[in-house]
This record gives C-alpha cells, sequence and structure tokens, in this order.
C-alpha cells in the first residue's frame, strides 16, 4: 500500500465512529432520576425583614470580627484542603471526560535478528494505532456526568467549610470578648470584695464583729480569685483556637479583644423553606451527590449490555531505516462483545448502586428536615433568651437593693454578717451569669445565620480546567 492511502485508514475509523454513534443514538437508555418534588411546607415560626448580606458577619458591624474571618478565609488549612479536593476532583472529571474520544499511540519498534548460521538482520517498524469504545448506552456518558456532579458536590462542600470556619470564627471571637469582661468584671469585684476585708478586719480590731466574719469575708476574696483563674485560662484557650482556625502557631499569638459584646441587629429575613434548600451550601452538596449516585446506577444498568469496540493501525515496516515511509500497511477492526454469564456479577452492582441512590435521596431528606430545625431552633432560643436576660436583669435589681439594705441593718446589728454575704455572692454571681447570657443571645445569633446559610464565595474562582461543572439545573 502507498503512503498517500495511509490518511484514509483514520478517516474511514472517524466515519464509523460517527455511523455507530448515529445508529445507536435511538437506543433506549437509562432515564434520570426523577426526585418527588417537595410540598409545600409552612413558613418559620418567626423572621425579620432585613436582608442579611452573603458575608453575614458584618452584621454584627465589628471590623476586628470582619478581619478576623478575612485572615481567616486566606490561612485556615481545613479550607485549603477543601480547595485542593477541588482541583482533584474536577481533574478527576477530565479523566473521566477522556473515554468519550480516541485513543491515539505511537509505535517506534526496533528488533535484532540473529541467526545461525547465517547474517544478522534488523527490523524497524513505525506506526500508529487507534481504539475506541462506542458509547452505546450512555455507560460513558453517565460516568462523566457522576464525575463533573461529584465535582460539583465537591465545590459546594468547599462553600459550606468555608460557612462553618467564618461561624467558628465569630464564636470563639465573641467568646473572647466575653471572657475579657467577665475577666474585667471580676476584678472590679475582687477590688470591691478586699475594701470588705479591710472593713472587717478594722471592725474586728475594734472587737465589734466575730473572727468568723472576717474570715467569711476572705473566702469570698479567695473565691472570686478562683474564678479570675478560670477566666485567664479561658483567655488564653480561645486565643488558642483563634490562633490555630487562622493557620497560626497559638503559642506566640494574642489578640487585643473589647470587653463590650454588641447590640443584635434586627432578625434577619428567614424567607420560604424552599428558599432555605437553594440557598445551603451543604444541602446542595447532598442533591449533587444524589444526582451523581443516580448517574453510578445508570452507568451500571449500561454495563448488562452489548459493548462495541473499533480499533485502526498503520504502520511501516522494514529492514533498513532507509525503506521507512515507503511501504505501508492499515488496518480497521470492530468488535461486539456481549455478557453472557459473569455469575451475576453486573446485576449485584446494579441492586448495589440502586441501593446507594435510595440511601442518599434518604440522607438529603434528612438534611433538609434537620435545615429547616437549625432555623427553628435559632429563632426558639433566640425569642425565649431575651425573656431569660430580662429574667436575669430583674434578679440582679433586686440583689443589688437586698445586698444594699442588709449591709445597713449589719451595721446596726439587726442581721447576721451571713446574711449579708450570702447577699454578695449572689449579686457577684447574678452579674456573671447575665453577662454569659448575653454570650449565649450572640451565639444563638451566629446559629441562626449559619442556619439560613448566606453562601459567598472565600476566594477568587477555580478555573475548571476545560470541564463544564454540571448545574442543578442542567439535570
Amino acid at each position: 500500500m502507498s503512503a498517500p492511502t495511509s490518511p484514509c485508514v483514520f478517516k474511514i475509523f472517524c466515519c464509523l465512529i460517527a455511523l455507530s454513534q448515529s445508529v445507536f443514538s435511538g437506543c433506549a437508555k437509562y432515564e434520570s432520576l426523577k426526585i418527588p418534588s417537595q410540598r409545600m411546607k409552612p413558613s418559620f415560626s418567626l423572621g425579620g425583614n432585613l436582608q442579611t448580606p452573603d458575608r453575614w458577619w458584618t452584621s454584627f458591624s465589628d471590623s476586628q470580627l470582619s478581619q478576623q474571618v478575612e485572615i481567616a478565609l486566606a490561612e485556615n488549612n481545613d479550607l485549603t484542603g477543601a480547595l485542593q479536593r477541588i482541583r482533584s476532583a474536577r481533574a478527576l472529571a477530565r479523566r473521566e471526560a477522556s473515554d468519550l474520544f480516541p485513543d491515539l499511540d505511537g509505535i517506534v519498534d526496533k528488533e535484532f535478528l540473529f541467526r545461525s548460521p547465517g547474517p544478522e538482520s534488523s527490523r524497524y517498524l513505525l506506526g500508529l494505532e487507534m481504539s475506541y469504545q462506542v458509547d452505546l448506552w450512555g455507560e460513558i456518558e453517565s460516568r462523566v456526568k457522576a464525575q463533573n456532579l461529584r465535582a460539583s458536590a465537591t465545590d459546594a462542600d468547599y462553600h459550606a467549610t468555608a460557612l462553618s470556619l467564618s461561624a467558628e470564627i465569630a464564636r470563639v471571637w465573641f467568646s473572647l470578648i466575653e471572657a475579657n469582661a467577665q475577666l474585667e468584671l471580676l476584678n472590679d469585684q475582687i477590688k470591691t470584695n478586699l475594701t470588705g476585708v479591710e472593713l472587717q478586719e478594722a471592725r474586728f480590731g475594734l472587737g465589734q464583729i466575730r473572727s468568723a466574719d472576717v474570715l467569711r469575708q476572705r473566702q469570698l476574696v479567695e473565691a472570686t480569685l478562683e474564678q479570675s483563674v478560670v477566666a485567664q485560662a479561658r483567655i488564653e484557650i480561645l486565643e488558642h483556637q483563634l490562633a490555630v482556625l487562622q493557620g497560626r502557631t497559638p503559642q506566640d499569638t494574642r489578640y487585643e479583644a473589647t470587653t463590650q459584646l454588641p447590640e443584635l441587629p434586627p432578625l434577619p429575613k428567614t424567607g420560604l423553606p424552599s428558599e432555605l434548600v437553594n440557598r445551603r451550601p451543604d444541602v446542595r452538596r447532598e442533591y449533587l451527590a444524589l444526582l451523581a449516585a443516580d448517574r453510578d446506577f445508570a452507568s451500571a444498568v449500561s454495563t448488562q449490555y452489548p459493548r462495541l469496540n473499533l480499533s485502526a493501525s498503520v504502520a511501516t515496516v522494514t529492514e533498513s531505516p532507509e525503506n521507512l515511509f515507503r511501504e505501508w500497511a492499515g488496518s480497521i477492526a470492530g468488535q461486539l462483545i456481549a455478557p453472557l454469564i459473569d455469575g451475576g456479577q453486573r446485576k449485584a452492582e446494579v441492586d448495589r448502586r440502586k441501593a446507594i441512590v435510595q440511601e442518599q435521596f434518604a440522607n438529603y431528606t434528612q438534611l433538609i428536615l434537620i435545615a429547616y430545625q437549625e432555623v427553628e431552633d435559632a429563632l426558639t432560643r433566640e425569642q425565649y433568651q431575651y425573656q431569660r436576660i430580662t429574667h436575669l436583669e430583674n434578679q440582679l435589681k433586686f440583689a443589688r437593693q437586698a445586698s444594699t439594705q442588709l449591709r445597713e441593718q449589719y451595721l446596726i446589728g439587726d442581721v447576721d454578717y451571713l446574711d449579708v454575704l450570702s447577699a454578695i455572692t449572689g449579686e457577684q454571681r447574678l452579674q456573671r451569669e447575665t453577662l454569659s447570657a448575653r454570650l449565649d443571645l450572640v451565639l444563638n445569633r451566629i446559629a441562626l445565620y449559619l442556619a439560613l446559610a448566606g453562601d459567598f464565595e472565600p476566594r477568587p474562582s477555580i478555573p475548571s480546567g476545560g470541564v463544564f461543572l454540571e448545574t442543578v439545573g442542567n439535570e
């Protein structure tokens, strides 16, 4: 065969590919999963009119908090790992997509032949080989779609990780502010109690009180000092947590947090439950994983049907290098392979994939219910936390009045000092509890923002490398 005819082999091969695809394009394929539409869900029990920004932490109007979150989004190691998982998933999607195209290999071979007796000789081979599996039933296409969907699910998981990270930074930051405020309050209480020790010792020196009253006052000082030690340890531990979340070493990282917790902004707009499902990246991740499992199921079903392999080759073989490219040989072959007996292997794989789809659907449905619960729980806790703080403030007001009156009565000898000490202890405990309750209110609002899931882009978009990731709407 002459050299000019060699490209004809590959032209014929390409025509066979196109012909086989057109012939079998009308063959029945597995239909996509039909997810039942959810019934209309009732609206959430509470909700405001204020639209929450995507970067939800800016609602607190705390520039220091915003700075800490941005540092964490840029430096957190878990988020960096999630970013690399996106790249890995997209590379895997490109690898799966390569099966949709023919494989072309170049062959260069040199062989020495030894004869005894007789002269030695050489053989030179140069050629091309092409192979292609015709996707008759969409088995390869289903695998490619499944991997594209998993890549999209990995991207949604990255956004869910960033959202959780921003919430964790906010929790630690406001806990650090509250811990500093507790330490400041305890220092004031220590000063007050030390002044009480001085007064009691002076009165004891004049013989006006018993030594037990002085000892009780000293005990109160020690109890307040013990609480101060706990607060200092808590501050350092929170600083360590914040440093690690930001990818820093905890040994030498310190933060200048204030002692004033923010006032909560108005209650955010909760929207409809159906809108929540579309907003939350973790729900989107489970939905995409469900669609990917369905595509795997379709691929497993397709493996039960015959498959068609096409191959073509063109080569030149000669005993001397100068004769290369003079003589060519080409071939085209087709192979239809039909599975007959496999011991039930393919059927078992179909059953396994079907069970995985059903499991993913159950997980997806359960996650939606949990998303609804998280919003309702946060709304309920905030409503009752306001009531709790009101009761704590009333208790503190009455405790302060009782403490003042008991001190006055103690000075004139109407009550025992144990009553005064009990009133002081109760007042100081309520001061600390009220501060902790205000932190709980802020932490609960963070949980509400997290449940409502304002999705945002943590970093600049990642090049997809030529893979078009499918969206939920395309499926």
